[in-house]
């Protein structure tokens, strides 16, 4: 079952969504198949070091790479750096390792978001668990997140 802290959230703000159930997969590209969802549709989660005692989470499509370069010239931040599993499992313990949602909001993190995922008027993203992805509207998702966008970070 999707992570209940991203759930109680889209219901308590009376956002509709679907949930789609896949077999497991290692990689996006991989679940997104599984799913039957366009890789530059689904979106997948980042986290990142922005300094030592702070993170933020990077939001693209899940076709896509984080570019680092471009990330670290447009926030004027030359020690972002990619978190550490442990430190995933530490910020996320309610989702299953790499399958957080892209809510940096509700882990109260900043939220960067690729503009190539603003094409699309809905988009699916990880739910918490390895088997289940959440599809909103974007423009839903934009009210809820206030993600800040960025050109050039994937």
């Amino acid at each position: 079952m999707a992570c209940q802290r991203l759930k109680t959230y889209l219901n308590e703000s009376h956002v509709p969504y679907l949930t789609i159930h896949h077999s497991p997969a290692p990689t996006s590209q991989e679940v997104a198949e599984s799913a039957h969802v366009s890789g530059k549709r689904l979106v997948k989660s980042v986290l990142v070091h922005l300094d030592e005692h702070r993170y933020a989470m990077i939001v693209l499509p899940a076709n896509q790479h984080v570019n680092f370069v471009a990330l670290r010239h447009r926030l004027k931040n030359s020690k972002i750096s990619l978190a550490s599993e442990k430190e995933i499992r530490e910020c996320f313990p309610d989702c299953s390792l790499g399958m957080m949602p892209p809510f940096g909001n509700i882990y109260k993190m900043e939220t960067y978001l690729s503009d190539s995922v603003t094409h699309h008027s809905v988009i699916a993203f990880n739910a918490g668990v390895d088997d289940e992805l959440i599809e909103i509207a974007y423009t839903d998702y934009e009210t809820l997140v206030h993600p800040t966008v960025l050109s050039g970070i994937a």
